[in-house]
């Protein structure tokens, strides 16, 4: 009954593929297979295969606490075709498969827990198609932000989600990736258009379009995004660009305390302040920060704001710095400063990201556990 309304269209596929994944589940519950010598010698009639010992930890690890866990093989794929004939056969034989981007993973996604085939899109990485007027761009999964902001230099356009690290696409598609720029520009779930993903049965299937507005069918894009690699593999995205501001200006500002830093930007949100980017950073990482990027003036140990403004002239970037002085000043806000130059703003967001290294920093040979904390705006202060 449940396959009569399936139909033929993406959704039909994809449900599909999960009907046939819950039977053959239901019909055996053995453990996953080993690789093979069959299997090995299909997967090398298919793309280039390493058993390197010092290639397998490297794409059995990532940023993560986790210990290493090196897969059995590692499968470069560098066509739709490669992709399809893995992707078939290690669901065919049972052998575990994992996507890999470009490893820069907090949370453990590319440990080879049960061995298996890690599947590296890196060799897919091109721009397939920019839409100056359209502002969107059409990728490759392995192609990594700061590269695919490289190549759109000269357009006047860039891909706005920052999650810190040089994240591939494909990796920052299925972990829903976001960062400081998601206050006003939002998270991959807003940034990405369409997919092109590749199904457990081989089958490829397309998700979405390039046109903002639809009611058509079930959202799969949204679906796959932030899925992780459980539904299918993804190997293009349509994602939307956002223009090069003409004036832009960061920011920093000390606080009292953290809740009083997170009164300041649920004021500002509320006053409609159109802040570019927003972070906070407590006591504790802004001096591990100091003591580890000597090359950066020191920031006053305390809890700090940092924001970044955008607009169409420096003037009305002053005007919403100045806004958000008074909404800071609200709060106990101190020693507010704020630059407009290039290299004053980098500077300034070096900070941001370079908190993770920086706190290991202060355990020599420690690892980082990074988990998240989402709550609504009204219950900012109380969390922090």
């Amino acid at each position: 009954m449940f396959e009569q309304v399936l139909g033929r269209g993406a959704a039909g596929l994809l449900l599909r593929a999960e009907v046939d994944s819950v039977r053959k589940v239901r019909h055996s519950c053995s453990l996953p297979a080993p690789l093979n010598d069959r299997v090995m010698n299909q997967l090398e009639a298919i793309c280039r295969v390493s058993t390197n010992p010092s290639i397998l930890d490297r794409h059995g690890d990532d940023e993560s606490h986790h210990p290493a866990l090196p897969p059995s093989a590692v499968a470069y794929a560098r066509s739709t075709a490669d992709v399809q004939a893995v992707v078939k056969l290690c669901s065919e034989a049972r052998v575990p498969l994992i996507p890999y981007g470009s490893g820069t993973s907090l949370e453990g996604h590319v440990q080879a827990t049960r061995g298996g085939v890690c599947l590296d899109m890196s060799e897919m990485a091109e721009v397939l198609h920019v839409g100056i007027d359209d502002m969107d761009c059409s990728v490759q999964a392995g192609i990594t932000r700061l590269a695919l902001n490289t190549h759109l230099r000269q357009t006047g356009l860039r891909f706005t989600v920052d999650p810190g690290a040089d994240a591939s696409i494909g990796g920052m598609v299925a972990t829903g990736a976001s960062g400081t720029s998601a206050v006003r520009h939002g998270t991959m779930r807003e940034n990405v258009l369409s997919l092109t993903a590749v199904l457990a049965s081989g089958e490829v299937i397309r998700t979405g379009g390039r046109a903002r507005k639809s009611s058509a069918g079930y959202d799969l894009t949204r679906l796959l995004v932030g899925s992780e690699g459980t539904l299918a593999v993804v190997k293009e995205a349509t994602l939307r660009l956002h223009a090069v501001p003409p004036a832009a200006a960061a920011a920093s500002c000390l606080f009292p305390t953290l809740g009083s830093a997170a009164s300041a930007v649920t004021l500002m949100l509320q006053s409609s302040i159109p802040v570019a980017r927003c972070e906070v950073l407590d006591a504790g990482t802004v001096a591990a920060f100091n003591a580890y990027a000597k090359e950066i003036p020191d920031l006053p140990v305390g809890p700090h704001l940092l924001l970044e403004f955008e607009g169409a002239s420096e003037a009305s970037v002053a005007e919403q710095a100045e806004m958000a002085r008074a909404c800071c000043d609200e709060f106990g806000g101190a020693e507010f400063e704020w630059a407009s130059s290039e290299a004053d703003r980098r500077r300034l967001w070096q900070a941001r990201h370079g908190t993770y290294y920086a706190a290991l920093a202060l355990r020599p040979g420690s690892k980082g556990l990074v988990t998240d904390v989402a709550v609504p705006i009204s219950r900012l202060a109380e969390v922090m």
